[in-house]
């Protein structure tokens, strides 16, 4: 399946494929396209439309597209993954970065990230060790 997102992942839009190909659908294609075509392209991919306006899975009320799709996917009783939602939330939601004393740090990750690589795809690849980490340790918080 097709997930199709807006170009120049940061935070959110490197949580979701990363939550995406690792819990819900192993075999995603992860397609960054231009704001502006992200529904077209979903609709015409038959593909699922993420963290755009007007997306299948994007911000509701105060929850990310991370949690959005935890919810959707009925992933939350896993404590890691919850752990990590209230991190990526406090990161990528707009005046909530005091909510996690880690937000600021995955948020700098994040931005800094789009200044150091260019190509979306490697992007997402380098962002995957930052999730596969902070999921790593968000696990032995959990069990402490």
């Amino acid at each position: 399946m097709k997930w199709i997102t807006r170009a120049r992942p940061k935070t959110d839009r490197i949580a979701c494929p990363w939550l995406i190909q690792r819990f819900i659908d192993p075999a995603a294609d992860i397609v960054f396209v231009p704001a502006d075509e992200v529904l077209s392209r979903a609709e015409a991919e038959q593909g699922h439309a993420f963290d755009a306006p007007g997306a299948e899975f994007t911000h509701r009320g105060n929850q990310c597209s991370f949690e959005v799709l935890i919810d959707h996917f009925e992933l939350g009783d896993d404590p890691a993954l919850a752990r990590l939602a209230k991190i990526v939330h406090a990161a990528d939601v707009t005046g909530e970065g005091e909510t996690d004393p880690l937000g600021a740090g995955l948020r700098a990750i994040g931005e800094g990230g789009l200044d150091v690589e260019g190509d979306d795809q490697r992007l997402l690849q380098l962002g995957r060790f930052v999730y596969d980490a902070l999921y790593c340790w968000c696990q032995r918080q959990v069990t402490e």
